[in-house]
């Protein structure tokens, strides 16, 4: 197959592809030309390093025997990525174990550096250095996109955002290591073993915000076995004895309250030692798809759209708002309607009582899961598109309320019927039957729209592609050219947000409802296992790799996951207070004992927020290691 390459700007002899970039097909040349020399092409700074950046970002066209020229590698020098190391502020590891943000000034202090040594930084480091480069990329005098007179720019806008807002530019996305990802496969999902994950190895080729939920998908896949185990005998020797789930739903409590506060710790070890604990906040961008009246930003003083906060609370308040009801609303008349389905079961088995009106009985909450499941994704794109309307400025504002409208959603949605049958229906058996139904259903659907199609339709995809190309048989043997057309036809993966949403709702299982099914978290053990494999395999198969992003937390999943606890909280003490073995000790004024479980239930919900203020966030050594980086800044900062 012919290749045919080309250098815009500085000759680098070793040229290493790191991210891919499709403009869209008949892009004019002259945006094209203009585009890929402003990636070269770096404003160079004053002080001491105005010399050295003239190292530039390299571009090479990928041009193939058809004649397509419309993707372009990007790469960088060594030197350049070190520089932008700095710039972005990495941490990375120096010679006396500390954990410091790197400098090019002080490189040599950092361990395993050497300038012959382009491994000190990781492949996904080098590919979020480039991305940031390009990200930044910003207009200067240009009023237009060369070529495309309707895509407008002003001075400080983003050009990357502005391409690909306009439809020019198609993707960019990192390219895979062939090689790397072969071995990571190996170690990660290669052999079925029960063991950790190499979740060091997931965090140097994948990045910090991928390894981190795999670290959590491991740790609570772990915390829920002891759940597990003790669910098991309650199962088998005391399944009509709710008196004897007093102690499991006490167990419960202290459980949901431990696991996320020990989490905190272990999450902190793990991001010390990634260098993401200590990495300073970057200034937020403006969103892509933030629109409004060309203003000045009087943070930076550059020029920027400005869009009025009250015009954004008003379609908050005024259309989002009685939308997200309006949907509450609806998914409370389905579960309804699934009541009624139940109910004709019932009267179904009471006339026939065979072995099919038995089976029956489980039809409802089957098909009731499944609409569930088909609800929660048909809202899940309502609500992109509120949020996307309502135009937040920044990412992280966009995403805490898409986080928002869609686990109020999911939790009403997948958790009201429970609710209605324990405390409307008092009907513990048609309880456990429903979350049964509702678990497995929801785990089996989800193992399947998530991972198993996914990977079969690429297989058949790469099949396609192989067939066409006649590449080799191993996938090291791909061309470059192949790689490519291979990868950047596979599927983007849009972030962990599904993943965790996920999680969130098994937790609500467990921990809501699991005394009346102490089988729930024996369910969400064995999926577990087998979703850390399955996304393993998706991760590395079904999607495009996707660019690196420094995190040091779950971000706002950890207070989800808390507000779920102190949910459970409530349901399992009323859960409790509803048991016979309690209400027989109040025979005679069910106002005793509905104080006393008020008072039980404010009593652990005191002892629970104690806990979570007693143990530290971060271990003692983190803590001393911290408060020295800090103490040694200051001290920097005087003799200055």
């Amino acid at each position: 197959m012919a290749e045919s390459w080309f250098f815009l700007g500085n000759f680098e002899p070793n040229f290493r592809p790191l991210v891919v970039i499709e403009l869209a097909k008949g892009t004019k040349e002259e945006t094209i030309e203009w585009f890929t020399k402003r990636i070269v092409d770096k404003k160079a700074n004053g002080g001491e390093y105005s010399m050295i950046f003239c190292a530039q970002l390299l571009v090479k066209p990928l041009v193939t025997e058809n004649g397509d020229e419309n993707i372009y590698l990007v790469g960088a020098s060594h030197l350049r990525l070190l520089l932008g190391a700095e710039t972005v502020g990495l941490v990375k590891e120096c010679n006396d174990n500390s954990m410091r943000t790197f400098t090019y000034s002080s490189r040599k202090t950092f361990k395993y550096f050497a300038d012959d040594n382009h491994n000190f930084l990781t492949m996904a480091e080098c590919q979020y250095i480039i991305k940031h480069e390009l990200e930044n990329l910003r207009a200067k005098d240009e009023k237009m996109i060369p070529g495309y007179p309707q895509a407008k720019l002003y001075p400080g806008k983003s050009i990357v955002r502005r391409l690909l807002t306009s439809g020019i530019l198609v993707q960019i996305f990192p390219l895979h290591d062939r090689e790397e990802l072969k071995k990571l496969r190996h170690s990660w999902y290669g052999r079925v073993k029960v063991g950790y994950q190499p979740l060091d190895e997931i965090r140097c080729y994948f990045g910090e915000t991928i390894a981190l939920y795999f670290g959590f998908l491991e740790y609570f896949t772990f915390a829920l076995i002891p759940m597990a185990v003790i669910g098991i005998p309650y199962y088998v020797f005391a399944w009509e004895d709710y008196d004897k789930y007093v102690m499991f739903a006490t167990f419960n409590l202290l459980w949901s309250t431990v696991i996320l506060e020990v989490w905190k710790r272990i999450c902190a070890i793990m991001t010390y030692r990634w260098g993401t604990l200590l990495m300073k906040r970057q200034f937020e961008e403006p969103r892509p798809g933030f629109h409004g009246v060309l203003g000045i930003n009087p943070v930076t003083g550059r020029e920027e759209p400005v869009y009025s906060s009250i015009k954004r609370q008003i379609r908050i308040y005024l259309v989002s708002l009685p939308f997200v009801c309006l949907c509450l609303y609806f998914s409370l008349y389905v579960m309804m309607i699934y009541f009624d389905l139940e109910q004709w079961a019932l009267d179904y088995h009471e006339e026939n009582e065979s072995n099919f009106s038995s089976l029956m009985l489980f039809v409802p909450s089957i098909i009731y899961a499944v609409v569930i499941e088909i609800m929660n994704r048909i809202y899940r794109y309502a609500a992109e598109f509120l949020t996307s309307w309502e135009n937040h400025r920044l990412e992280s504002s966009y995403q805490n309320h898409l986080i928002l409208k869609v686990l109020v959603f999911n939790f009403l949605n997948c958790f009201a019927s429970l609710f209605y049958i324990a405390f409307v229906l008092f009907d513990m058996k048609l309880l456990r039957q429903s979350l049964a139904t509702l678990l497995i259903t929801s785990q089996i659907l989800n193992q399947f729209a998530e991972s198993l199609l996914p990977y079969w339709l690429q297989k058949r995809h790469k099949k396609r592609i192989k067939k066409r190309m006649c590449s080799l048989k191993a996938d090291t043997g791909l061309s470059l050219v192949e790689q490519v057309n291979l990868e950047k036809e596979m599927g983007t993966y849009f972030g962990t947000f599904d993943d965790y949403l996920e999680l969130f709702l098994q937790f609500g299982y467990v921990s809501l409802f699991s005394c009346v099914y102490p089988l729930a978290a024996v369910f969400a053990v064995l999926n577990n296992m087998t979703e850390i494999y399955s996304d393993a395999l998706k991760m590395c198969r079904v999607y495009k790799r996707p660019f690196a992003e420094p995190t040091a937390n779950i971000g706002v999943w950890q207070l989800a996951f808390e507000t779920m606890s102190v949910i459970s909280v409530v349901t399992n003490c009323i859960l409790i207070g509803m048991s016979p073995q309690v209400n027989a000790l109040f025979p005679d004024s069910k106002m005793d004992l509905i104080l006393t479980v008020a008072l039980v239930e404010h009593l652990l919900l005191a002892i629970k927020f104690i806990m979570a203020f007693v143990i530290p966030d971060k271990p003692r050594h983190i803590q001393i290691k911290l408060a020295k980086l800090e103490f040694e800044s200051l001290e920097a900062l005087k003799q200055q």
